[in-house]
């Protein structure tokens, strides 16, 4: 939960996300559908400077004579049984680019034409992502790591592109930075897990290896902590498995001892209490050995899902909008524990070393952001904790927190997305040659072997003003420029216009747009709960009427598709489509998005800019839940068949009957 309340101005919404689906759209969208980065219908092995058109750039190509075709005797050995589901992967990402199916085998099997994938652990200098690629015959990948070969594979689709051929020529291709990732900021919010396959999908095909994710896992072991937007445990162990598949490191986050009210909501008397007895819900009391136990039990039961080598404690803003002063007790800890001359400072610190220990002993490794390390402190954060650089102003520079020894990653305010707020200038970042050592505050001068990477940061400080879909848009050009970015090879393009044609060209992973967004065709439905006949109605025309489930056979709704992928679903009455569109005004907010679980739906005029009047209809077996596009709550019959947001395993499953 960082940087929610520091917005800064920025350009907003580009452009459509799906222009071109404005009444109709298949069950499966089009290639040919105006999304940005859509496959080109021509293959994309074609060369500037001899070099395959891919991102991030190969970091050097050797040119041969010709090309090889792939066929219908070609096929995807993995030389080495570990490589069998990179190979089945690769095998059906070409089948989905360019219609062509190989067949998979095991062995040492090397026909011509064949794409064969090799393990080889000797070869150090590849290291763990990186591999040699062989085009003459056949297609070698051979890399040290099943990473460094999934790599490869990446690389080899692009060249395809939609066609069959490959220009013969040798590569080797390394990264220069080992952490290149994104960060996302399903706080608060719930983001659908579709939305997370394909940003994951995406991801590994540009090379990008590392997904932050700050996210509630429901908890068992303290219920009331168990409000909306978390994920379930079972949902969580979808996200591990998925990352596996693309060879993606999670990073989770829960944040702490600041931005913590997800957690501390119902726990009053873990919240600091300021000098005149007031309580801040959005900070934990750290002097309280209870609070460090509630801490750690939540990060115990989410490493019981999480896949992962990390923890991610957040540790910014803890002081946000008052100031250690207001907290007396804080500087009474820091002086019991470490002597007259601590500060308050060293009490903060002092829960971040503590937490590091405890996720340590687990084999993890702690990060945290940096601004909470403002140099006050007279403890130094132990050296084995990842810092997260986002911002200069109130925390420590780059160069102080490697000179004390701690690991850096970039995570500039520059690189950042936010909902309704500020959006990366992803030209200037491209024009200016922008690196991993180009923090905010300072650029160190290379090389520093102790910057471990760079992440773009999808933030939701305005929830509502923007919906999933539109984020997705808007990191399109982002994720391309930070994969280039972080891999480190020579630029593709000498300027932001080449760099986007290359981009757009060689578009989303295969696959990507294999996804139902709009299921049902524009028209008129009566929308009624499964195996009843309840329908969806408003008991009046006045603006605000809550909805209803009720016994009335003229009920009925237009769903009318929306740019960004969703459903504009507006009251019918007397066979007249009206100017009152479902909507969610009532109950707690979050970040501006309406998150209360029983909040009544209802109507209210339609505005082309409310995302709160924007639906998802996500299928179920024959019937579907329509879920808010905004809060990621489905509509059901609540008490008296008042229709209510509820969590979207709770049921209302609905059918749909065309009118």
């Amino acid at each position: 939960m960082t940087r929610h309340f520091r917005p800064r101005p920025g350009p907003g919404w580009a452009a459509p996300l799906l222009s071109a689906l404005a009444l109709l759209v298949p069950a499966a969208l089009p290639a040919a559908a105006a999304v940005p980065g859509a496959p080109a219908a021509a293959a994309r092995a074609e060369t500037t400077a001899g070099a395959p058109r891919v991102l991030p750039a190969l970091t050097r190509w050797t040119p041969g004579e010709g090309s090889l075709q792939l066929g219908r005797r070609s096929a995807v050995v993995a030389g080495d049984r570990a490589l069998r589901a990179d190979a089945t992967a690769l095998a059906g990402d070409v089948a989905t680019a360019t219609g062509l199916r190989l067949p998979v085998t095991t062995g040492a099997r090397q026909h011509p034409g064949d794409v064969v994938l090799r393990l080889d652990p000797s070869r150090g200098d590849l290291g763990t992502e990186g591999y040699a690629l062989d085009v003459s015959g056949t297609v070698r990948i051979t890399a040290a790591t099943e990473t460094g070969v999934y790599h490869g594979t990446r690389t080899v689709l692009q060249m395809l592109g939609s066609g069959r051929s490959l220009p013969k020529g040798t590569a080797v291709d390394v990264p220069k930075y080992a952490e290149r990732g994104v960060d996302v900021c399903a706080c608060y919010i719930h983001i659908s897990m579709d939305w997370f396959e394909r940003l994951m999908r995406d991801m590994s095909y540009l090379k990008l290896n590392q997904l932050q994710i700050e996210a509630k896992v429901a908890s068992d072991v303290d219920p009331k902590t168990k409000f909306w937007g978390y994920y379930t445990k079972d949902e969580v162990r979808r996200l591990s498995a998925m990352a596996r598949t693309y060879h993606i490191t999670l990073v989770p986050e829960i944040n702490s001892p600041g931005h913590i009210d997800p957690y501390l909501e119902n726990h009053p008397e873990l919240q600091l209490t300021d000098a005149s007895g007031t309580k801040s819900p959005t900070r934990l009391d750290i002097t309280q050995p209870e609070a460090f136990d509630f801490y750690t039990r939540l990060v115990d039961e989410a490493l019981t899902v999480w896949d992962t080598p990390y923890w991610h404690m957040g540790a910014d803003e803890y002081m946000l909008g008052s100031d250690f002063a207001n907290y007396p007790q804080i500087a009474a800890y820091a002086k019991a524990k470490y002597g007259e001359k601590a500060t308050p400072q060293d009490a903060f610190v002092d829960f971040v070393n503590r937490v590091d220990a405890h996720v340590r002993a687990g084999g993890r490794t702690l990060r945290i952001w940096n601004d909470g390390l403002n140099g006050q402190n007279t403890v130094p954060v132990n050296k084995d904790v990842v810092i997260e650089h986002w911002l200069t102003e109130t925390g420590a520079q780059p160069s102080a927190l490697l000179a004390a020894g701690n690991p850096v990653m970039n995570s500039a305010y520059s690189l950042y997305l936010v909902r309704g707020g500020f959006h990366m200038d992803t030209r200037k970042l491209y024009e200016s040659d922008w690196t991993p050592l180009s923090f905010e505050g300072e650029t160190l001068a290379g090389p520093q072997p102790g910057v471990t990477g760079a992440q773009i940061s999808l933030w939701p400080d305005s929830a509502a003003a923007e919906t999933e879909n539109e984020v997705e848009n808007d990191a399109f050009m982002p994720l391309r420029f930070v994969a280039q970015a972080t891999w480190g090879s020579p630029k593709p393009a000498a300027d932001y216009a080449g760099f986007s044609v290359l981009a757009q060209g060689i578009g989303h992973a295969p696959g990507w747009l294999n996804v139902t967004r709009l299921p049902l065709a524009h028209g008129t439905y009566a929308l009624a709960l499964r195996g009843s006949d309840k329908r969806l109605t408003t008991a009046s025309a006045e603006d605000g009427a809550q909805a209803r489930f009720a016994s009335d056979p003229a009920a009925a709704w237009a769903l009318t598709a929306t740019a960004d992928g969703y459903y504009e679903v507006r009251a019918v009455r007397d066979g007249a489509v009206t100017q009152e569109c479902l909507d969610v005004v009532d109950g707690k907010h979050y970040l501006g998005a309406p998150l209360e679980v029983g909040a009544a739906v209802t109507q209210q005029p339609c505005k082309d800019g409310t995302r709160t009047q924007r639906w998802q209809v996500v299928g179920h077996g024959g019937s579907f839940h329509l879920l808010n596009a905004i809060s990621q709550l489905g509509v059901a019959a609540g008490a008296g068949g008042a229709a209510v947001q509820v969590v979207p395993d709770a049921g209302g499953a609905l059918r749909a009957d065309p009118r």
